[in-house]
């Protein structure tokens, strides 16, 4: 079965094709240059030169900091992408799975949010996330949106390998200590995306939506920080000493983020049977391949 990955360079994407294939998939994965989202007309042109039986997005802009001084660029892949590729796949009549974030939500909640609560994004990230949620909807009904947060793997930019790197450098840092969530291994979620896709092709009782995958458990980056450090420490000569917790009103940044982003998994689990995995567990998993690969 033909699987189509946009974004597949990036953390999820180059998981999902590491792993598709474990999955007995022909993963077709494109990135920029081979096909810009934005642009209906490459994505209908790459639907019908490869012929997927499925789309997976996870193409995105990411950098919540930078979309505050890049709106344009932020909702035209966030949102005007989704758009092309859900209406392409209506069009095929293709499944559909996107994938979405916990910055679509305010962080006022003070448990973890259900996929019905109400959206209400902070900045532009997080609005052209959402808008995109919306375009999804609108455009096909075969579609499966899962939202996500603190991703992080052996791929790519990360906050785990921004510490580790941080680790060789400094003896003391400081993080933030007032935020809480749930950090998601981008493993984790491509293989929860891979078996979605594998029940989608394999049966015709999908039920389909919004759904909520991360990391089980809740935690600070201050105290996600610490963790990362003693699984490190335990491999590599980290001069880490120090992490000072600090107020999110003490390190102020362009985009204002939730203060609580913990995500509910209650309804991936009943319809899918897919269950999250430990945070910790799946850290120390991500940070041993990460050293016996050699990356950092």
């Amino acid at each position: 079965m033909k699987i189509l990955i946009t974004g597949s360079e990036g953390q999820l994407g180059w998981e999902l094709q590491r792993q598709g294939q474990l999955f007995g998939f022909e993963i077709i994965g494109l990135d920029l240059p081979q096909v810009d989202i934005t642009n209906i007309v490459q994505v209908e042109k790459a639907l019908s030169a490869y012929q997927p039986v499925l789309i997976i997005n996870a193409a995105a802009y990411t950098n919540v900091d930078k979309a505050e001084s890049e709106p344009d660029l932020a909702f035209a892949v966030n949102r005007d992408g989704p758009d092309n590729l859900a209406g392409a796949c209506a069009n095929a009549n293709l499944p559909f799975i996107h994938i979405s974030t916990d910055y679509v939500f305010d962080g006022q909640k003070k448990s973890p949010y259900i996929e019905t609560d109400q959206v209400s994004p902070l900045g532009v990230y997080g609005k052209s996330k959402e808008q995109g949620e919306k375009m999804v909807r609108s455009r096909t009904e075969k579609h499966i949106i899962l939202r996500t947060s603190w991703l992080y793997g052996v791929h790519g930019d990360n906050f785990v390998k921004t510490m580790l790197s941080l680790g060789r450098k400094k003896k003391a840092i400081k993080v933030v200590s007032d935020q809480y969530g749930s950090p998601t291994s981008a493993a984790d979620l491509a293989e929860a995306v891979l078996t979605i896709a594998d029940l989608i092709i394999s049966s015709s009782k999908i039920i389909w939506g919004t759904y909520h995958y991360c990391g089980q458990g809740i935690t600070t980056w201050h105290e996600f920080a610490k963790r990362i450090f003693e699984i490190a420490g335990r491999q590599d000569a980290m001069k880490m000493e120090k992490i000072e917790p600090i107020k999110t009103i003490d390190y102020p940044t362009l985009a204002k983020r939730p203060l609580f982003s913990a995500l509910d998994c209650f309804l991936i689990e009943k319809s899918f049977g897919i269950k999250a995995k430990p945070w910790q567990q799946s850290l120390k998993v991500t940070i041993d391949r990460l050293f016996s690969s050699n990356i950092v």
